[in-house]
């Protein structure tokens, strides 16, 4: 049996357990996985803990009544999410807490609590990956235990397990993409002739873009992004002032017209390469043939090019956001880590 804590409880979390409630019986007759959920902690929401499992139809069920986790009636509760991983007797850790890209915490603190006490690691959290990858890698090779990060970059769109392991053997060059769902919706409908500031508010109203939209559309959400895939596929310490960044917001209805009469599209792109030995990345706004791949790439879809020796170059196109995508990304992580233990 692997038995889950689960950090975090938002939007994330919640579908996570939806996934895990809906989807049991089905992993345990297709990959022989019998995952419970035994722990979850939330930052505002309490916590649980029942060391023979939650009942997720009822703690669902409760949760939204209450909107706080110790309306479960059975369980211990009041730990906190530290307690959550070292004192329960989870063996895999999901963490799914609000992203920091500047400190990593405190999803950092998390992980590293979590590997240095011998679990596994699950996460859709960039901060860490993003900020001490190496770090965190080389720590849970020492426990013995495994890191898996999938859904730091597309959600539930392969990425990271698609370059490590389903091109293993190739020896990868770069990566490239579009990385962010927000700039490349903004784009698609500015192309249509509809103006940044209206496209930019209805995608707040949609909620693909925050109130303050300055990490998608200054392209510090594809920094985080593309310094995990720079640092997790082609051996980098990237670091956030390593990077080249420019937003989309320097760009005019003129350049996408130019761009166009040209047969080509303006997208964000995100690139991480290998010069003189040395990774390096960049994030830019960048005119793309049609005759390209990503130019194809419209609305909210996300986007990764890998370039290989054996294949040359590999897309994968896919959602990039969302909970239930998140959540799908997070299991297969797990399917992972369950396949190279049985």
């Amino acid at each position: 049996m692997t038995k889950i804590a689960l950090i975090g409880f938002g939007v994330v979390g919640q579908a996570f357990a939806e996934t895990i409630r809906d989807k049991k019986a089905m992993l345990k007759e297709k990959y022989g996985l019998k995952a419970e959920i035994v722990a979850i902690a939330g930052r505002s929401k309490g916590s649980i803990y029942d060391p023979e499992g939650l009942d997720l139809e009822l703690l669902l069920r409760t949760f939204g009544e209450t909107g706080t986790l110790e309306s479960y009636p059975r369980g211990k509760k009041g730990l906190t999410s530290l307690e959550t991983i070292t004192e329960t007797g989870a063996d895999l850790i999901v963490e799914v807490t609000i992203t920091n890209v500047e400190t990593g915490e405190p999803a950092l603190s998390h992980v590293k609590a979590a590997l240095s006490n011998g679990k596994h690691v699950v996460t859709s959290n960039k901060g860490p990956a993003a900020l001490a990858y190496k770090e965190l890698k080389a720590l849970a090779d020492q426990h013995h235990v495994q890191y898996r990060i999938e859904s730091t970059v597309l959600s539930g769109t392969p990425a990271i397990n698609f370059a490590s392991e389903n091109l293993a053997g190739h020896k990868l060059y770069g990566v490239k993409g579009i990385i962010n769902g927000t700039t490349n919706y903004i784009l698609t409908k500015m192309e249509q002739g509809e103006k940044y500031e209206d496209v930019l508010k209805e995608a707040q109203e949609l909620g693909y873009a925050e109130a303050d939209p300055t990490a998608d559309v200054e392209g510090w959400d594809a920094v985080a992004k593309i310094m995990i895939l720079g640092n997790a596929l082609l051996g980098g310490e990237l670091k956030v002032e390593e990077v080249e960044r420019k937003g989309i917001t320097c760009i005019t209805p003129e350049d996408i017209m130019a761009a166009k009469s040209k047969g080509e599209r303006i997208k964000l792109i995100a690139e991480a390469y290998v010069e003189e030995g040395i990774v390096k990345a960049k994030v830019s706004p960048e005119r793309v043939h049609l005759s390209d791949p990503l130019a194809g790439v419209s609305g909210t879809l996300n986007a990764l090019t890998v370039m290989t020796d054996g294949l040359l170059e590999v897309t994968v196109i896919g959602g990039g956001a969302g909970g239930v995508g998140t959540a799908h990304g997070l299991l297969s992580d797990i399917l992972a880590i369950h396949r190279t233990k049985s």
